[in-house]
């Protein structure tokens, strides 16, 4: 069988995807020629290409440079989004060549490594982002393949040749983090999704389940209290609880968890808190992207990195430094008048946590939420539950569902989810009317959210708001 280190040049198809991009970027710095397609040009396809890759936008066989159709030295690499029919990747297998999916060569490429693997429905772009600064900015240091682009370095690939640890978001669609080999494990929450893949809430969990097993013996996996898993672990695997407060009076005690947060204080833009571990107390965090939803991903973030020796002062330091994830909880206007947040959440757990935090950030504002639908088939399984964490906002601008790899299925639309709105002022948009509709609007805090291109959205939206009220 081939071996890694033969190959010369690496093909992508998918090549804009973030996880891919990661990939890319590893091989660029190892020195290999490197290219792909991708169906639509971005900012991050157009900064691959500066960073020396070589990305087309159509699916071409004559556009494939002469380099990379050498079965001998090329490996091509596909994301499940890539459709079976596509020309490229049919001329590549009719021609024998070596072909991976892009989880099985993360898979392979951190095999000899201690991964730090981070698993969830939702918070482990954050979470793995958060484990990467703190691990960066202290002595222990790390490697990391990210879901999303690190703002502090503005990267999803971080490097070291100091150790072998090495953060690795785990993306669960396709059963992708079967691949893996952890050596740390957290799995940050169970609430079901990708049921287009997995079928049932129970094959959802069981995939879960199946990852922690694949925890190498003497490692250990860092678990959310909510988390209702019983895994199989290998021998001399530590299980530690995670939860983000500990707080009293009328709330429940988190009397199971190693690691949580104590003595939670809300000021003026900022969040402070105590970080409980099973033998000390670290006092006086502070939150660098303060929203209440991180105090839980810090806890996560922080329990794996003091596992590995981060040290108290290092934590402190690191937290306070953390810029976020791009499209994670992102600011783009931040005045008295107007507030335009961006954030990544497609699930309607995300969707709920996030409006939840705005209101705590902003108590007695006006919040407008515009949300894009992301797949036919996630719509169709949670429009109901969609519509529940929608109501918690005040107004409702609805976007037409972003497909990605989907086709449409029948009686399947964003109306599904507006019916069930209970909110009087609600209404649905279509990408081309959303300029329009902002301006006609008045608004106090607005919120986009969704994993599609309205991220294309959030800069001709903040033009707008700009125009309107300074």
């Amino acid at each position: 069988m081939k071996q890694l280190a033969s190959i010369r040049a690496f093909y992508f198809i998918g090549a804009g995807g973030i996880g891919m991009s990661a990939l890319i970027r590893y091989f660029l710095l190892k020195g290999n020629r490197v290219g792909g397609y991708d169906r639509v040009e971005s900012a991050l396809t157009q900064q691959l290409n500066k960073e020396g890759a070589e990305i087309h936008y159509e699916d071409d066989v004559n556009a494939i440079p002469a380099v990379y159709k050498n079965k001998e030295t090329t490996l091509v690499v596909f994301t499940p989004a890539v459709p079976d029919d596509h020309s490229e990747l049919s001329y590549f297998r009719k021609n024998g060549f070596w072909i991976m999916k892009r989880a099985q060569l993360l898979g392979e490429i951190t095999r000899s490594v201690r991964g730090l693997c981070v698993a969830g429905t939702h918070g482990k772009t954050t979470t793995s982002s958060m484990i990467a600064h703190l691990l960066k900015q202290s002595h222990v240091d790390c490697n990391a393949f990210l879901g999303g682009i690190l703002k502090n370095c503005d990267s999803n690939l971080l490097v070291s040749d100091q150790t072998d640890l090495t953060v690795i978001e785990a993306d669960e669609y396709d059963r992708s983090f079967h691949w893996l080999h952890p050596y740390m494990a957290v799995i940050t929450s169970v609430a079901p999704d990708h049921l287009d893949i997995y079928g049932t809430e129970a094959m959802y969990r069981e995939g879960f389940v199946h990852f922690a097993s694949l925890i190498q013996p003497g490692g250990t996996l860092l678990m959310h209290t909510h988390v209702d898993l019983c895994p199989a672990l290998q021998t001399g695997v530590k299980c530690y609880r995670y939860h983000g407060m500990n707080v009293r009076g009328n709330n429940v005690v988190a009397t199971n968890a190693d690691f949580y947060a104590d003595n939670i204080r809300f000021e003026p833009g900022e969040i402070f808190f105590d970080f409980v571990t099973p033998s000390q107390v670290v006092t006086d965090i502070r939150l660098g992207v303060p929203v209440e939803i991180n105090i839980e991903n810090a806890v996560a973030a922080m329990g794996i990195a003091w596992l590995n020796g981060v040290r108290p002062d290092e934590l402190r330091h690191a937290m306070a430094s953390f810029q976020g994830a791009k499209r994670r909880f992102d600011f783009h206007l931040k005045t008295k008048n107007i507030v335009l947040i961006d954030d990544y959440a497609h699930h309607p757990d995300e969707l709920a946590a996030s409006i939840t935090s705005v209101r705590k950030l902003y108590p007695g504002k006006r919040l407008t939420v515009i949300f894009q639908p992301h797949l036919y088939s996630r719509t169709n399984d949670f429009y109901p539950e969609f519509a529940e964490s929608l109501n918690l906002s005040d107004e409702v601008i609805l976007l037409d569902i972003y497909p990605a790899r989907e086709i449409p299925i029948p009686g399947v639309t964003s109306k599904l989810i507006l019916d069930r709105i209970t909110l009087p002022h609600k209404q649905l948009c279509s990408k081309t009317e959303l300029l329009q509709v902002v301006r006609s609007g008045s608004y106090e805090v607005v919120l986009m959210a969704g994993a599609g291109d309205i991220e294309l959205l959030v800069e001709p939206v903040k033009s707008e708001l700009i125009k309107k009220y300074g």
